[in-house]
């Protein structure tokens, strides 16, 4: 849970951030990464590629590679943030990693 205001100020009244409907979200996976910058914004696109389907002998996945012109990248979603936010973020993954790191040992 988050608190709209974490810092107590007065004059203001704390209201509990509750997530709703989470399990009822769609999980996508994600392999691609990119980000922008947009004056003050952060613009992060998130994205899946899919190798493709290349088969036969080895001479023929290189003919089929060949002809390839591109992968393509398929868009899960797109975000922006603010500077704070991107911070916000960060922390957030970097105590994930080392959570999902600690558990069990570390073991895979």
């Amino acid at each position: 849970m988050t608190e709209l205001n974490p810092r107590e100020q007065p004059g203001r009244v704390d209201i509990p951030i509750v997530w709703v409907e989470v399990e009822d979200t769609e999980i996508l996976f994600a392999n691609q990464f990119l980000v922008q910058f947009n004056q003050q914004e952060i613009l992060l696109t998130i994205g899946q590629i899919t190798p493709p389907v290349i088969l036969g002998p080895l001479e023929q996945q290189v003919q089929q590679a060949e002809r390839l012109s591109y992968i393509p990248v398929k868009t899960v979603g797109r975000f922006g943030l603010t500077r704070d936010r991107l911070e916000e973020l960060i922390g957030v993954l970097q105590t994930t990693a080392r959570n999902f790191d600690a558990r069990d040992g570390g073991a895979p």
